[in-house]
């Protein structure tokens, strides 16, 4: 194909992924007093299910309430006229965003496919599962573990004695937190898929990987203090656990790509 003819390519896999998003935005927006109730707002509430995990947890070990986290208490602000508004259809947005990544991505990979060789395209069957896996298992890590813990360290979190500073956290401020913490969470859990990509293409290898393991945890503690917006040790350790975690996990993996290239290599000699 020529240049304009993969840009034409390009322009009808972006035309489709958006109709797909603003389908999904929509149905979204329709029902978002739902989606703010039960989905935006739950996290912030006592009764949010991760709260009674980890207080059952904390009985089942016999630690007594250390595990049982205090109440949260937000209760949100604006300060524009067109905030409400704007915050609809930030949720709307984002909510469609994760809800369509698995077609966007498919997409992706449909514009990417016909420049990559028959051996290319072998090695990434699945990779539309494993991607879209990692990311929803991300965000609901995000969702379902950092955020409780983030917003209930913020909501408790008092400065000075007197009572002279009143915490009332603006609901644009609330949303942006969540957002990032399940896109950012998302995101950071494809960090075996890219370990795996580079390892088949052979820019990196096993070895290499656990000779950079050192300064890829400095990196690993960064990220997870950029993606958690408190500044709660204790949230940045729930993030950095996982990511090491993925890390190690990506050492194995390229460690097994790296053991069968060997092998076919052998092979044709």
């Amino acid at each position: 194909m020529s240049f304009i003819g993969h840009l034409e390519a390009l322009r009808w896999h972006l035309a489709r992924g958006v109709i797909v998003w603003l389908v999904a935005m929509i149905l979204i927006f329709f029902q978002i007093d739902w989606v703010f109730d039960h989905i935006i707002m739950a996290p912030a509430k006592p009764e949010f299910i991760t709260y009674k995990w980890f207080c059952d947890l904390s009985h089942f070990l016999r630690l007594g309430d250390s595990l049982c986290m205090p109440p949260v208490e937000l209760h949100l602000q604006g300060n524009t006229v067109s905030g409400p508004f704007m915050s609809a259809i930030s949720i709307a947005m984002i909510g469609a965003l994760i809800i369509a990544f698995p077609y966007l991505f498919w997409e992706l990979w449909r514009f990417i496919k016909p420049a990559l060789s028959p051996k290319e395209v072998k090695y990434s069957r699945g990779s539309i599962l494993w991607v879209s896996l990692c990311f929803f298992t991300g965000g609901a890590f995000g969702y379902f573990l950092l955020a409780p813990f983030t917003f209930n360290f913020l909501a408790n979190f008092t400065l000075g004695t007197m009572g002279s500073y009143e915490y009332k956290p603006t609901l644009t401020d609330y949303i942006d937190s969540l957002n990032n913490l399940i896109l950012g969470c998302g995101i950071a859990f494809q960090l075996p898929i890219l370990a795996v990509v580079l390892g088949k293409i052979g820019l990196v290898s096993a070895a290499f990987l656990r000779k950079m393991r050192k300064y890829a945890f400095v990196i690993i503690l960064l990220l997870a203090a950029i993606i958690t917006p408190s500044p709660d040790w204790t949230s940045q350790v729930l993030v950095a656990l996982p990511l090491l975690l993925l890390y190690e996990i990506g050492v194995l993996l390229v460690a097994r790509i790296d053991k069968k290239r060997a092998k076919e290599e052998k092979e044709w000699s």
